[in-house]
């Protein structure tokens, strides 16, 4: 895996700002930018028709009201997802259309539950097209990370992630090295190009876009255990404070930083 080494470090709002907003959403992401974010981290997951949408886990349960809709009660099914086992309501058995009538919610007891119900499940396209306003808004570049989930899983439903993922990212334009994305996963086999990536798929029918190319001109990167996260609170000094002071802190290191907002983890 190639080590691209930047001149400044980048801040990575994982998830958006989640300590503040339910995790995922476009408000969420706006007010990461608002803090000073540089790239929005959205993990995706695909829908039963084949979009791609940012939730943290297929299993939506945690994260949507979609346990108060009668109407969905008798989607709570059982499944097995990379060898572990989830009880609640999949994505993958929801339509787009369907997903959209949910609404966001706080999963975390010890977070702010205000502004549950208030805001939708994001798709990939919504997520570039905030990232693109913002950017022009605040003359400033304002990039995706986005993550592929559970790839395999994915493909041994039927929905591989990365055709759907590539066709958006070549509708804006995004496929180049130097486009403000970086591909995500914690599978290596989706970051390859070329048939690697198909490989695992080929007895399932992909629903919208094409293989990645085999050009070597996007930039992927795998979770590994020498990223450097500076963990930030939403706790005083603000946030954006704490933010700038991560990236002095970070400045010269020969990795690129990931900087993750609104955790829980330690202050800076």
């Amino acid at each position: 895996m190639t080590t691209h080494v930047m001149a400044a470090p980048l801040v990575i709002a994982h998830r958006g700002a989640s300590g503040y907003r339910p995790e995922h959403t476009l408000e969420s992401y706006r007010l990461a930018i608002e803090m000073g974010a540089d790239f929005i981290e959205p993990d995706l997951v695909a829908t039963r028709d084949g979009h791609l949408v940012a939730r943290h886990e297929p299993e939506i349960g945690s994260t949507t009201d979609v346990a108060t809709r009668p109407e969905f009660a008798a989607r709570k099914r059982t499944q097995r997802i990379d060898g572990q086992e989830f009880t609640g309501w999949f994505t993958t058995d929801f339509t787009l259309a369907e997903l959209r009538t949910l609404r966001a919610i706080q999963p975390r007891a010890d977070r702010s539950q205000e502004f549950n119900g208030l805001y939708q499940i994001p798709t990939l396209e919504e997520i570039i097209d905030l990232a693109r306003r913002e950017s022009a808004a605040r003359g400033r570049t304002i990039g995706i990370y986005p993550e592929t989930k559970h790839p395999t899983w994915h493909c041994e439903q039927g929905l591989p992630l990365e055709p759907s993922l590539l066709a958006t990212l070549e509708s804006v334009g995004w496929t180049m090295r130097d486009s403000p994305v970086f591909i995500q996963s914690f599978e290596s086999g989706n970051l390859r190009p070329g048939p690697s990536v198909t490989s695992r798929c080929t007895s399932r029918p992909t629903t919208r876009g094409t293989p990645w190319p085999n050009t070597g001109r996007l930039r992927r990167s795998v979770w590994m255990p020498c990223s450097v996260i500076f963990r930030i609170r939403p706790s005083r000094p603000s946030v954006k404070d704490k933010i700038l002071a991560a990236k002095q802190k970070a400045r010269g290191h020969p990795r690129a930083f990931r900087v993750a907002t609104a955790t829980r983890t330690q202050n800076l």
